[in-house]
């Protein structure tokens, strides 16, 4: 069991997703997939409860991290984001978010060290909470619509398909790699090493 004195965390990492048993295996919930992941390589399970969130605490090579689970739904995720960062005293650049692409394929990610929210609710709650767009974020592909006339919100709350889950079971894996390797490396030497492929 670790104990952390309040203001002791170095990083923050978020995944984004909808609470409810619902929406577990939707497109829009692979941040939480993602986090699920990072905290089992860390030993961690994220099922403690403040912030208006899921979190937990835990330890990488001398790295104290705090993994977070908005509960909010999608579009107040920046309020669980900025009560937990001026807890514990975590500055912008040090919140790693994880979540769900539509502009890129499944079985891709990206790293990026800041940005618009690019239309996904999540990220443009988080902007405004934070009150800037210079946070790292990983991005995993979901895929784009079938067709234009598709409505997003259906889309991003299917589930993957079966055919889809293979590689995109890869990428939530490598967007928890991806995460950690950035909080060892830097954000420029994490988008060199995973995006693209």
């Amino acid at each position: 069991m670790l104990f952390f004195h309040k203001s002791s965390c170095d990083w923050m990492l978020v995944g984004l997703g909808n609470p409810g048993s619902q929406y577990e295996k939707t497109r829009h919930n692979t941040g939480f997939q993602a986090l699920d992941a990072l905290a089992k390589t860390l030993g961690a399970s994220v099922t403690r409860e403040k912030f208006q969130a899921h979190y937990a605490l835990a330890d990488y090579h001398g790295q104290k991290l705090l993994l977070l689970e908005p509960q909010t739904y999608m579009n107040a995720s920046g309020l669980a984001v900025r009560q937990a960062a001026d807890y514990y005293h975590i500055p912008p650049e040090r919140v790693v978010v994880l979540f769900d692409d539509i502009s890129l394929p499944i079985g891709r990610i990206r790293v990026r060290h800041e940005g618009s929210a690019g239309g996904h609710n999540g990220i443009k709650s988080i902007i405004s909470s934070l009150g800037t767009e210079v946070f790292p974020r990983v991005k995993i592909g979901v895929g784009a619509k079938p067709h234009p006339d598709y409505d997003l919100a259906d889309w991003v709350l299917s589930a993957v398909s079966k055919d889809e889950q293979p590689a995109y079971r890869d990428a939530v894996s490598r967007a928890a790699e991806a995460a950690l390797y950035l909080i060892e490396n830097g954000c420029d030497k994490a988008a060199a090493r995973f995006n693209g492929k």
